[in-house]
């Protein structure tokens, strides 16, 4: 055990002189490597106190502790050092109840020898520590349940009240052990019939861009249904970053686009972002064409330029068709042993391949992103996200 391999400091609480040179020729006996710093009252025994103590021996006779108000009180001190009561008090109902206070064990001097004492020592410091461990993954398991209740709550719900629309997403933040990464996404249709969706990137992987990632989507749903669109927008939510971001190095990339009530037609804005892919149904042909969207009338990334102005794209749309809006996440995994990564080019073959197989929806989603991280030769370690919005007239 560890405790036996390494050097154990023992703080031994007791007012009897002859007592004291027991235990430290019982203790010695055993070949223990040990420091034993001595306290005959609690007043010197918080001072002797370190964070290197290990184990604390108590008679609970010592003048000033009172039985078990007085391990109450070692307890309390005690902090990560296990306590072990050593008292010539043969009393085994205040054993049980010492025991059942907080000390790893009780023994009765009388009763003890030195083999006794080192083992009991050696013991209590594993189950003190076995306890501590014990403790922290609860409180850890308590807390990721929290955080994930907390950021599924902050995930988005698409507000769409179109039968022919069918909405799909997925998200993978960066992050170890986290359900939110500074990558965002939502969807809403408004009263006219208009069907608005975002995706966006703010740069860095914490949790301070995440936190500013929900700000900024809960900002554009408010503006959309508050009946903003376009340049607009944007500029609203320029200035929502300015004033949210934790320095001025942050900024935000993002695509909005908005889809007629139609569904024939749409209007994008990139502030930064890459273009997304349009698949779209080739009438009488019976098959598809897959293409990126034109990025040529381009904006900078939100947080960049004061007063920037982002240019309007019209986007034909077709009868039947799927826009796949996704963040960089998804094309900067690499593409072999070497540097070159996959783009937006190497994005559009693998997308043309999965739809010539018939992948379609959440399947080809997920069809892409396995052959990303296949490419890449691990999971992919920037944040994603992913948003799929398909017509079927």
């Amino acid at each position: 055990m560890s405790g036996a391999e390494e050097r154990i400091d023992l703080l031994l609480i007791d007012d009897d002189p002859s007592d004291v040179l027991m235990v430290e020729r019982m203790l010695a006996d055993t070949g223990l490597d040990m420091r034993i710093s001595v306290a005959r009252d609690l007043g010197t025994a918080r001072r002797l106190l370190t964070r290197r103590t290990q184990c604390i021996i108590v008679d609970l006779s010592t003048p000033g502790i009172d039985r078990l108000d007085g391990l109450r009180q070692v307890l309390a001190m005690s902090g990560p050092a296990a306590v072990v009561v050593l008292t010539g008090l043969d009393d085994a109902h205040l054993g049980v109840r010492a025991v059942a206070a907080g000390a790893e064990d009780y023994l009765v001097k009388q009763e003890v020898d030195g083999p006794l004492l080192a083992r009991a020592v050696r013991y209590s410091i594993e189950r003190k520590r076995a306890e501590e461990t014990e403790r922290r993954l609860v409180e850890a398991r308590i807390l990721g349940r929290e955080n994930a209740r907390l950021e599924r709550g902050l995930l988005p719900v698409p507000l769409i009240d179109d039968p022919t629309l069918r909405h799909n997403t997925r998200y993978r933040p960066g992050r170890r052990r986290a359900l939110l990464g500074g990558d965002f996404y939502d969807t809403v249709q408004t009263e006219g019939g208009a069907v608005h969706l975002v995706i966006g990137d703010v740069c860095g992987h914490g949790p301070d861009e995440a936190a500013l990632g929900v700000q900024l989507r809960m900002a554009w749903r408010t503006l959309v249904l508050a009946g903003h669109t376009g340049e607009q927008l944007l500029g609203t939510l320029d200035t929502v970053l300015g004033h949210e971001r934790r320095s001025e190095e942050i900024f935000t990339t993002l695509c909005m686009i908005t889809i007629a009530p139609s569904r024939r037609t749409a209007r994008m804005h990139l502030a930064g972002h890459p273009a997304p892919l349009l698949f779209r149904d080739l009438p009488g042909a019976g098959g598809t064409e897959v293409s990126a969207l034109p990025d040529y009338a381009h904006g900078p990334a939100l947080g960049l330029v004061p007063g920037a102005e982002w240019p309007t794209t019209e986007i034909d749309l077709g009868e039947s068709w799927s826009l796949m809006l996704y963040t960089d996440g998804l094309i900067e995994g690499r593409t072999g042993a070497g540097s070159a990564r996959l783009g937006t080019d190497g994005l559009l073959g693998l997308a043309r391949r999965a739809r010539a197989r018939g992948a379609a929806g959440l399947a080809l989603i997920d069809e892409l992103v396995g052959e990303v991280e296949r490419l890449n030769g691990d999971a992919l370690t920037d944040d994603m996200a992913v948003l799929l919005l398909s017509r079927r007239p």
